[in-house]
């Protein structure tokens, strides 16, 4: 057997128990009791460590060796550099760390579900403070090893190649315009009139809407289902996809984009191409063209006209209301793309969504880079919201530095992402209309073109091509941040 096969058959291996951690991951979230944590801690942290130390088996440095004089097509020289991009990532961490940043995560998230309805920052911090600890070690090492900054390193493992540097100059650009778009918009809806909704909607019935939706935009429910945690994700695997959303009986509008919004990621997991299945090659190239894709669906797609057109009749059908007026289109169309600053980052408007996502970044750089503590993000966390969105969170950590998930198990250089993938969307979107006419597709409802478009430019595509080349192949050109707010103003004004 060749060294390229022999480490194809390892990465399937640890892709099998990969699959069965983010399963477990999965039922931790959505539905295992309160009580079952700590053991489900504990066997969480045993089965990251076998699989680090499958990813980290002294033979594959030999195997690395003996492939690369190997005779491949281009395809195996790309699962080659991506097998070896994922050893490069493990090698760096002993074990013992693996083990123990995963038993402070899992503590620490566990807790947090509790603690932030509690609005009890002290009691987080005393979880969170170990995470924060491992973390810049984990960074420290990593920075080490690739010569990176050490938030940099931790960025490299959602982003490959995207820098420090490079983010600062694009989110500096976004903050130079972004607060003037969003006061303009503003003052432009706040002469317009619509129903807010003010009724009673079940759970049971934006479960219903919610399903019906999904099924319009292709989610596979053979191979995946929708459920309900605390915070929406979408996680297992390509063949087992499993998405969340969270409902709120008094605001139908939230959930329905939530689920719309995952089902982005869904469908690009769940088109991912079968012959690379089980190899690094064949997952998602990063997790800002993740978010490319939920964004894509949610924003591109969930909150156009035409969608919105659709989306009226469904909710009027499914939702017994007294006041059937709130599901008229235009009215329908006046929510969904309603600017308001608020508290809640997964909730935000598509206008304001970046400058949540930059808060976040510039205090989890300073404080991976050791320049802040985390006892000071309250502090700075109400400065920049006050700074960027003229609101004030003081004392208030339920809807402020304690809202999100990510950082409770040591998630950090993960939050660029989500503004990096509204830039991809609104570029793909641009892309895609010059090769097929997208207002057509939404007016029928006829979908196939646009999900024909995205297989064969990003979601077969996998990770064969680094993410510049794969959104140069699929737009012509490299990120270009203008497509993003020429939407926006397109949208908006």
């Amino acid at each position: 057997m060749s060294a390229y096969k022999k480490l194809s058959e390892h990465y399937k291996k640890i892709s099998n128990f990969s699959h069965l951690s983010a399963i477990c991951g999965w039922d931790a979230a959505a539905m295992m009791p309160s009580g079952g944590s700590e053991s489900r801690g504990a066997a969480m942290a045993e089965l990251s460590v076998h699989i680090h130390q499958l990813s980290t088996n002294p033979e594959l440095q030999e195997l690395f060796d003996k492939a690369n004089s190997e005779s491949l097509n281009i395809n195996e020289l790309a699962s080659l550099r991506e097998m070896k991009r994922s050893w490069e990532q493990a090698t760096a961490l002993p074990d013992d760390l693996v083990q123990a940043k995963s038993l402070a995560g899992s503590k620490c998230e566990h807790a947090w579900r509790s603690q932030r309805p509690d609005n009890d920052w002290d009691g987080f911090c005393k979880n969170f403070e170990e995470v924060v600890k491992l973390s810049q070690e984990e960074a420290q090492i990593r920075s080490e090893k690739t010569g990176l900054s050490p938030y940099d390193s931790m960025l490299d493992i959602y982003e490959p190649g995207v820098t420090t540097e490079q983010l600062n100059s694009i989110f500096g650009d976004i903050k130079t315009w972004l607060p003037d778009l969003t006061k303009r918009v503003q003052e432009k809806q706040a002469s317009e009139s619509y129903i807010q909704p003010t009724e009673t909607y079940s759970t049971k019935e934006q479960n219903a809407l919610g399903l019906e939706v999904m099924k319009t935009l292709g989610f596979d429910f053979n191979h995946g289902r929708l459920d309900i945690s605390s915070h929406p994700f979408c996680g297992g695997t390509a063949r087992d996809t499993r998405i969340t959303t969270r409902y709120d009986e008094n605001d139908f509008v939230q959930s329905l984009m939530g689920i719309v919004h995952e089902t982005g990621h869904a469908r690009y997991e769940q088109g991912l191409p079968l012959e690379f299945q089980g190899l690094p090659v064949g997952e998602a190239r990063s997790m800002g063209i993740h978010e490319s894709q939920s964004l894509f669906f949610e924003m591109q797609l969930g909150r156009s006209d035409e969608f919105i057109r659709y989306l009226a009749p469904l909710a009027a059908k499914h939702f017994s209301s007294n006041n059937q007026d709130v599901f008229a289109p235009d009215n329908l169309q006046k929510i969904y793309t309603r600017v308001k600053p608020d508290f809640i980052r997964v909730d935000a408007d598509e206008l304001t969504y970046p400058a949540h996502v930059i808060l976040r970044y510039e205090i989890e750089r300073d404080l991976i880079n050791g320049n802040i503590s985390f006892k000071d993000i309250p502090e700075l966390w109400n400065l920049k919201m006050k700074e960027y969105l003229d609101i004030d969170t003081t004392g208030n950590y339920t809807n402020g530095c304690m809202q999100d998930i990510h950082w409770t198990d040591g998630a950090f250089g993960y939050f660029p992402s989500y503004t990096l993938g509204a830039m991809y969307a609104a570029q793909f979107m641009a892309a895609m209309k010059k090769d097929i006419d997208v207002s057509s597709c939404l007016n029928d409802m006829n979908l196939t073109p646009v999900f024909n478009w995205l297989s064969e430019n990003i979601w077969t595509k996998a990770s064969l091509l680094e993410t510049n080349e794969l959104v140069t192949s699929a737009t012509g050109e490299g990120l270009n941040p203008s497509f993003f707010r020429q939407h926006l103003e397109g949208r908006y004004l």
